[in-house]
C-alpha cells in the first residue's frame, strides 16, 4: 500500500483486542490458563490481532533457524488451541515493518526516566546491566508500537505486564498532548480475565511456571504426550496436609493452592466449587483427577498442532495472510502519524 496524503485509516472498532507472544520455547499449561484462552474467548465479541512477536525476541541472541522454527511451532499452537486466523489476524512482528518504524517514533517520545522505571528491564538485565541489549531497554517502546500501529483499544495483560500497558498509555497520552492531537492514538484498556491467570512452577508454588526454567518437570508444555503430563503431575511438589475444605487453607501452602487453581480452571469452575469436590482429600487421588483433566483438555489441542505441524507451508500462508491483512489495517495509520510529525513522505 502506497502512502498518499489521501490515505485515511478506517474508523477503529469499539472494542478491537492486540496481543503478542514471544517465540521462545514450548507454550506451556500457564501461557494456555493464563492468556491463550482467554484470547480464544475474546474473539466472539471483538476485532482481535495476535502476534508472534519474533522482533522482541531478538533482545536476546536467536539461532535463526530455531526462531523461524519456533514461530511456526506457537503459530500452530495458538491455531490449535481455537484462534481462528481467518476471521481475526494472526500473523508475526516482522512482517509488518510498521511495528519497527513508529516504535522509532515512540523513542523519541518515551523519556528515559519512564523506562528506567521498568522492573522488567531490571529483572533480565540484572547485575550486568550495562552489557544489556538497547533493545531490551527500549522493549516497552515497541511493545506500545505493536499496539498503537491498529490504535488497538484493549489488550489482555498479565500482571507482569501491566507496567509495560501503563507506559504505552503514556506515550499515547504524550503523542497527542505534543502535536496537539486529542485521541490521535487511543488510551488503551487492560484486560485482566479469568481465574487462573498466573500459574506457578509444579515444582515451586511461588514462582511462575515459565517456558525458561530449567527443570523441564517445572511445567507442563502443550507439546508433553499423555504419559509426560501424568507423570509431571505426579511428581509435582505438595505438603504433608490434606487439601483444605476452603480457600481460607491456602495460606502458607502456595503448592496446594497451584495444582487446584490449575484444576479449577480446566473444569471452568471456580476453586470454590473445585474445593467441594477435592477438599478434605489426600494429594495422591487428587493429582490422578488433575491429571485425567489435564490429559482430556490438553490432548486434542497437542494433537492438532502436531497435526498443523505437519505443513509448515501451510502455516507461513497463514501468517503471511495475516501480516498483509495487518499492514492494510497499520498502513493508513503510519501515513497520519507522518503526516502529524511533519515528514515528507509522498
Amino acid at each position: 500500500m502506497t502512502d498518499t496524503a489521501a490515505q485515511t485509516a478506517a474508523p477503529t472498532p469499539s472494542k478491537r483486542v492486540f496481543s503478542g507472544i514471544q517465540p521462545t520455547g514450548n507454550l506451556t499449561l500457564g501461557n494456555y490458563l493464563g492468556a491463550i484462552r482467554n484470547w480464544v474467548t475474546l474473539q466472539d465479541n471483538s476485532e482481535c490481532l495476535y502476534c508472534v512477536v519474533d522482533m522482541h525476541a531478538l533482545t536476546l541472541f536467536q539461532e535463526p533457524a530455531a526462531l523461524k522454527e519456533a514461530t511456526r511451532q506457537v503459530a500452530a499452537a495458538l491455531i490449535a488451541c481455537g484462534i481462528d486466523a481467518e476471521k481475526h489476524i494472526l500473523f508475526n512482528q516482522s512482517l509488518n515493518q510498521d511495528h519497527a518504524e513508529l516504535a522509532w517514533y515512540f523513542n523519541c517520545v518515551a523519556r528515559m526516566g519512564w523506562l528506567n522505571r521498568m522492573t522488567q528491564f531490571k529483572d533480565k538485565a540484572g547485575k550486568n546491566r550495562e552489557n544489556a541489549s538497547t533493545g531490551l531497554f527500549v522493549y516497552p517502546n515497541l511493545m506500545a508500537a505493536d499496539i498503537l500501529a491498529y490504535r488497538a483499544t484493549h489488550v489482555p495483560v498479565g500482571e507482569d505486564q501491566k507496567q509495560h500497558l501503563e507506559l504505552a498509555r503514556d506515550i499515547a497520552i504524550k503523542f497527542n498532548n505534543d502535536w496537539e492531537k486529542p485521541d490521535f492514538f487511543p488510551v488503551v484498556e487492560p484486560l485482566i480475565l479469568g481465574e487462573a491467570t498466573r500459574v506457578m512452577s509444579l515444582r515451586d508454588g511461588s514462582a511462575k511456571m515459565s517456558k525458561s526454567d530449567p527443570s523441564d518437570m517445572s511445567r507442563i508444555n502443550l507439546t508433553d504426550d499423555t504419559d509426560m503430563i501424568a507423570k509431571k503431575i505426579r511428581k509435582a511438589k505438595t505438603d504433608p496436609e490434606d487439601l483444605p475444605r476452603d480457600a481460607d487453607g491456602f495460606e502458607g501452602r502456595p503448592e496446594a493452592r497451584n495444582l487446584v487453581t490449575i484444576y479449577a480452571a480446566l473444569g471452568n469452575e471456580s476453586i470454590s466449587d473445585a474445593l467441594r469436590d477435592v477438599g478434605g482429600g489426600q494429594f495422591g487421588a487428587f493429582k490422578q483427577k488433575l491429571a485425567d483433566r489435564a490429559i482430556a483438555h490438553l490432548s486434542p489441542i497437542t494433537e492438532e498442532m502436531n497435526r498443523l505441524l505437519e505443513d509448515r507451508a501451510e502455516i507461513d500462508r497463514l501468517l503471511f495472510r495475516g501480516g498483509e491483512r495487518a499492514k492494510a489495517l497499520s498502513a493508513p495509520i503510519l501515513a497520519e502519524t507522518r503526516e502529524v510529525l511533519g515528514l515528507v513522505h509522498h
